[in-house]
């Protein structure tokens, strides 16, 4: 049951109609974890905060930098120092009290992924770390837990759901972990500000369709996006036969 200031606050997505208030309360009652409180997943989490999800666990080790400033919105100069967790998780207390938080301090590791995953409805993987998104799609995968990736560099970016428990391929059936090595990275090939801010809250907006069951998710699909044209595609993605990560599903 939404109160009266729950009712004023979230009164524009009420006016959806295939949204309205039952959507919000699914939004309510879920919990999501976030991986990665950095370019992606401070306009991310703000935006989950912002529209009421119930409960944000947010996971980062890394702290706050000058370089950083440029791009990951949660953080001002005063957080330098401070952990990126941490430091999001005062932003998204000022923008919405009501979320409850449970901040990790610490870097994600597979042998922790399986009880951290415990009762989260969904994972949104914002970090720059391929060994950790390989570990995160293996986790979900065992946990039945869909998966919202995305990836951002120069001016390019991507964004997939991975739901493989629901059928559809699953993040290894699209990368292999040996070429992760040969993958860009921000701190090597630069990044332009608003395009994390763009793939942060189709991150977010993927996230809400899935939570509140509206709209359609990108199961299956994967979005390129390059601002630099404004070229926009959107690819269908098959499922590896021989993926070692979810071919069991299918046996």
């Amino acid at each position: 049951m939404l109160t009266d200031a729950q009712l004023l606050r979230y009164n524009r997505q009420l006016l959806l109609h295939d949204f309205d208030i039952a959507g919000q309360e699914r939004l309510q009652r879920a919990r999501v974890l976030v991986v990665g409180l950095g370019g992606l997943g401070c306009p991310a989490a703000l935006y989950l905060a912002a529209a009421g999800v119930g409960e944000l666990v947010l996971v980062d080790g890394d702290a706050v930098e000058l370089s950083n400033l440029q791009r990951q919105i949660a953080h001002t100069e005063a957080d330098i120092g401070t952990n990126k967790a941490r430091s999001a998780a005062a932003a998204i207390t000022a923008l919405n009290p009501e979320v409850k938080l449970r901040v990790m301090e610490q870097p994600l590791l597979e042998p922790a992924m399986a009880s951290v995953l415990a009762g989260v409805d969904l994972v949104l993987d914002a970090t720059d770390n391929y060994p950790v998104r390989f570990a995160l799609n293996r986790a979900c995968i065992a946990a039945g837990v869909p998966l919202v990736s995305a990836a951002a560099v120069r001016s390019e970016g991507q964004l997939a759901v991975f739901d493989p428990a629901r059928g559809g391929p699953c993040y290894a059936c699209l990368y292999t972990e040996g070429g992760a090595e040969t993958a860009l990275s921000c701190s090597d090939s630069g990044v332009l500000a608003p395009l994390v801010g763009v793939i942060g809250s189709l991150l977010a907006m993927e996230a809400l369709k899935i939570l509140a069951d509206f709209g359609e998710p990108l199961r299956g699909q994967l979005l390129a996006i390059d601002l630099r044209s404004m070229d926009f595609r959107r690819l269908q993605l098959p499922v590896r036969p021989d993926c070692p990560a979810c071919a069991q599903l299918r046996v």
